[in-house]
């Protein structure tokens, strides 16, 4: 009897401390939900602030460049006024226009290197910021920078005259989403992307691949979703080291439109860099789908393929 006691009291011993280790893993998935929970609804709940990061001061202009440039001011709706620059090509006439829509950060300002390094294309460009932008008023959200694009495109149409046939339009990494829109709803001759990403919530999923993102971001910008509606040519250019936008969701976007289509991988490329180190070879490309989906004669374009 003795030892059967003894016997008891190790075994009730023993399923006491599974017991505690229970209580106890019980006790770190709660804590580690809770934190999965709250992660997850402090970054859904900062998702602007977390995707937009505009800069209101202007510090350069196509002036300080030498750019010839007309300034732009578009009226979108009440409370917002889309600024930009109208650069002309270098040489006239110009072989194109091209709408170019920038990522994420900065203003327009911060694109006019491109601009500078891309003269021998021979394009007229519109830059433009988006609400809440530089000096563009307003506060960006997924639907207000499309409502711009399209004031944007209106206004190179309308007011310009633009015929579309002539009209790429252009988009760098958010720009992209933008560009995409367009593409879907108004005419042109071409569409160029550079460093496209799949959508917000692809995005997520890659940045925190441990938080269930996906279903609870509002800001969607669904590339990837919207690319086979696409009734234009498509260029592609990515750099193959970027360290923002996973190389795959570029490809994602290419492999789900339909065609005539072309990819650029440029070599060794960033996300910042990608005109940089591209140099003349992104240049010529750019050249020459301009040039093949214009199906115009274009003596601005360089002369000779460039490495």
């Amino acid at each position: 009897m003795a030892a059967w006691a003894g016997r008891k009291g190790a075994g009730q011993t023993q399923v006491n401390r599974v017991s505690r280790g229970l209580s106890l893993l019980k006790s770190v998935a709660r804590v580690t939900l809770g934190v999965l929970v709250g992660a997850t609804l402090f970054l859904v709940f900062s998702e602007k602030r977390l995707i937009y990061y505009p800069a209101a001061e202007v510090d350069v202009t196509p002036k300080a460049l030498g750019l010839p440039f007309e300034e732009v001011a578009i009226d979108v709706e009440p409370g917002v006024k889309v600024h930009g620059w109208f650069i002309k090509a270098a040489k006239e006439p110009s072989v194109a226009t091209v709408l170019f829509s920038h990522g994420n950060a900065g203003n327009i300002a911060d694109r006019l290197d491109r601009v500078l390094r891309w003269r021998e294309v021979g394009a007229d460009f519109l830059l433009y910021d988006y609400r809440g932008y530089g000096k563009s008023t307003g506060s960006p959200d997924e639907e207000g920078t499309y409502r711009d694009g399209r004031a944007a495109y209106d206004y190179l149409v309308r007011d310009r005259h633009i015929d579309p046939t002539h009209l790429i339009l252009m988009g760098e990494s958010l720009g992209c989403a933008i560009s995409i829109q367009l593409a879907i709803e108004r005419k042109a001759a071409g569409l160029a992307l550079e460093a496209p990403f799949a959508s917000i919530a692809h995005m997520a999923n890659a940045i925190y691949p441990f938080l269930p993102l996906g279903a609870f971001i509002r800001i969607r910008y669904e590339n990837v979703k919207k690319i086979p509606q696409l009734k234009m040519p498509l260029l592609v250019v990515q750099g193959t080291r970027d360290e923002v936008i996973p190389v795959a969701q570029g490809k994602m976007v290419f492999d789900a439109a339909p065609g005539p289509k072309q990819y650029l991988a440029i070599e060794g490329a960033h996300h910042n860099d990608v005109y940089v180190v591209g140099g003349p070879r992104y240049a010529r490309a750019l050249s020459d789908f301009i040039a093949r989906v214009t199906a115009s004669f274009a003596p601005g374009l360089l002369k000779t393929p460039q490495p």
